[in-house]
């Protein structure tokens, strides 16, 4: 285990607002084709469009957001895994976005991946020993084989599994032994930033805890940076020091952890916050509940101005439905200056000079992908492919 000193130094940069990753109008569109013969690109899917986020170094950052807002994407877009097709990434101080080849090859040492599913992620025809040897060999951490043996043991010790377990192959393990070995993988070449993309939402609940404990005691022993990608607001709340909430490609709302629950202040986070549980039946009847209504709108053809304004309590009909509101440090009354809030009437809603109202569904118009082009032309059905 590390000296205590290093994960004070640790939490000194990272309260210091010392950088990792910097994002800046990051914008990932997926093309949608038509065609059999000739491709030709009818729209896109705006999976991610126009994010602003920082990673101080040492911290978690947790992204949340319900299925298909584009977190996995933009998790993906950060380690260059996804082209992003507009804006930068900066890692340590160096645009991850601009580079490719053998520069990029070098940089992804210190950026890796925790996968959502630990079974598809590891190949089934190799051992938990080739698995992790193949990081390393391909960084050139595979120089002496005692050294490279000794590594092995002590990543698989890290993780809580027995040095046996080097010689087996995934499917000798059970769901939560799989992730420990992706967990193990990601470690094997010392990086700086883990992405774990759902990394318990595949898990049973006990093992889910096992999981993130995990993740906490390896942060304190490596000094890790992560960004956890989730859907389970309890897991984020669980493991993050900073929370940001995407909708429909877009962040909405960033905060401090515990300042987030405390104090959601974007509408669409307060109907999140509402539909989590609470166990005392008396609070939960006495709290606010928000219930949305409406589908959320196709990220091939989003809303014009605030994309959460089809569905939200709090619409007004001046600017919500002509102009995007912008991350900005809200003046209410509890928030810190790192509470950055996408609503236009933020202030208004949290001191309760604008009413909530009920919302009338409105059609949500999309693109179909299964149906052949209306004019009549051959080329086909188009294609989108899945935004996470």
């Amino acid at each position: 285990m590390a000296e205590p000193s290093t994960r004070t130094t640790e939490q000194t940069r990272a309260q210091a607002g010392e950088v990792l990753v910097d994002v800046r109008g990051l914008k990932v569109h997926f093309p949608i084709k038509r065609g059999v013969v000739f491709d030709r690109t009818i729209g896109h899917v705006y999976a991610v469009d126009g994010v602003d986020l920082q990673i101080r170094r040492g911290e978690t950052y947790g992204l949340v957001g319900e299925s298909g807002c584009g977190k996995s994407t933009l998790g993906r877009a950060i380690l260059n895994l996804e082209t992003p097709t507009e804006g930068t990434v900066s890692f340590d101080g160096e645009d991850v976005a601009s580079l490719t080849g053998e520069r990029l090859r070098r940089k992804r040492q210190h950026m890796q991946m925790v996968f959502q599913d630990p079974m598809s992620s590891l190949d089934p025809r190799q051992s938990v020993e080739a698995l992790l040897v193949e990081g390393m060999r391909a960084h050139g951490l595979d120089q002496d084989k005692a050294a490279t043996s000794a590594r092995l043991r002590e990543l698989l010790g890290a993780v809580g599994l027995p040095a046996a377990a080097l010689a087996k192959y995934p499917h000798e393990f059970s769901g939560g032994q799989r992730q420990r070995i992706g967990i193990a993988r990601a470690l094997s070449v010392g990086p700086d930033l883990i992405v774990a993309d759902e990394p318990v939402s595949a898990l049973d609940v006990s093992v889910q805890a096992q999981v993130l404990n995990l993740l906490e005691e390896l942060q304190v022993e490596f000094g890790l940076t992560y960004l956890v990608v989730a859907h389970d607001l309890a897991v984020v709340r669980h493991i993050s020091d900073r929370i940001g909430v995407m909708y429909l490609g877009g962040l909405v709302e960033e905060s401090e952890a515990g300042e987030l629950y405390d104090l959601p202040l974007h509408p669409y986070t307060r109907a999140l916050m509402s539909a989590v549980p609470v166990p005392d039946p008396a609070l939960e009847d006495a709290r606010e509940q928000i219930l949305l209504t409406g589908d959320l709108p196709s990220p091939s053809n989003p809303p014009t101005g605030c994309r959460f304004h089809t569905r939200c309590p709090w619409r007004q009909p001046t600017r919500c439905d002509e102009e995007r509101p912008q991350l900005r440090v809200v003046e209410v009354p509890g928030a810190t200056e790192g509470h950055r809030v996408a609503c236009h009437w933020a202030e208004g809603i949290a001191a309760g000079e604008i009413p909530r109202h009920e919302v009338v569904p409105q059609a949500v118009e999309s693109y179909d992908a299964t149906t052949p082009a209306d004019d009549g032309s051959p080329f086909g059905p188009a294609s989108v492919g899945e935004v996470g």
